[in-house]
């Protein structure tokens, strides 16, 4: 069974996120860069899957710059066996990124697609969801846990009341919640041998997918800064606080 992983670069989880002085958007010059954690989780689902002889193939699938290639290279070297880089310099939102995957899909044929939830960016959680909708597939998301039977994929996922399962028929979309695993580490023996690993690259013409975004950025600003606490000596202070001040009840 062959599985494809998409994995997103971001801005690295330890990095304090900093607004562009015109507001248009993040700062991302001269920042850290990684792959989106959820992405992560996803890459050792298909791995750990491919260990226990489930998985025949692992394809990584990034879409933007030339710099995305880095994300990819790590994915190989987590234990993907190929990647494939849609170069782009354009915005992609989740509905081209959708459709990409989708026309990536038809050329490459996985029986599988784990891939993380959403990206920690824009925490837009919509991508594996249209992805679904778009291939007419059966969708699990936020799985916290995976098993492969047959031709069927059983994902329990996380829900208000508790836990739920869910039976997939393959092919299917399946994605990632942060207790479904703990990634591995890069080992350098495998770091060294991603690089001789396939990487094909294409362009979203060769897709046929047109990338113009449909929404566009007005403004992008930080949240207030919160005020400091304050103490109160009794109850019956706090009720006249949260009335006259607050004004919350």
């Amino acid at each position: 069974m062959k599985i494809l992983v998409p994995v997103k670069r971001v801005v690295d989880y330890n990095v304090k996120i900093r607004v562009k002085s015109d507001q248009s958007g993040v700062e991302t010059a001269g920042v850290k860069m990684s792959m989106n954690p959820f992405d992560e989780i996803a890459v050792e689902e298909a791995v750990r899957l491919k260990e226990k002889g489930i998985a025949s193939e692992i394809v990584a699938v990034s879409l933007g710059p030339q710099a995305a290639s880095e994300t990819l290279r790590t994915a190989l070297a987590l234990g993907a066996d190929r990647a494939i880089l849609v170069e782009t310099e354009d915005e992609l939102q989740p509905l081209t990124v959708a459709k990409m995957l989708k026309a990536i899909i038809a050329r490459e044929e996985p029986r599988l697609v784990i891939m993380g939830k959403q990206a920690i960016d824009d925490d837009m959680n919509a991508t594996g969801q249209i992805l679904a909708a778009l291939l007419g597939w059966p969708q699990g998301t936020f799985a916290s846990r995976l098993v492969i039977e047959g031709d069927e994929a059983l994902v329990t996922r996380e829900v208000d009341g508790g836990l739920e399962t869910v039976a997939l028929k393959l092919p299917a979309i399946v994605t990632t919640d942060l207790r479904l695993n703990e990634p591995r580490y890069a080992s350098l023996p495998n770091i060294m041998k991603a690089r001789k690993k396939p990487l094909e690259t294409l362009k979203p013409a060769d897709l046929g997918v047109e990338t113009k975004p449909r929404l566009v950025t007005l403004k992008v600003t930080e949240p207030p800064k919160r005020k400091a606490g304050q103490k109160v000596g009794s109850v019956a202070e706090l009720v006249e606080k949260l009335r006259n001040e607050a004004k919350v009840i």
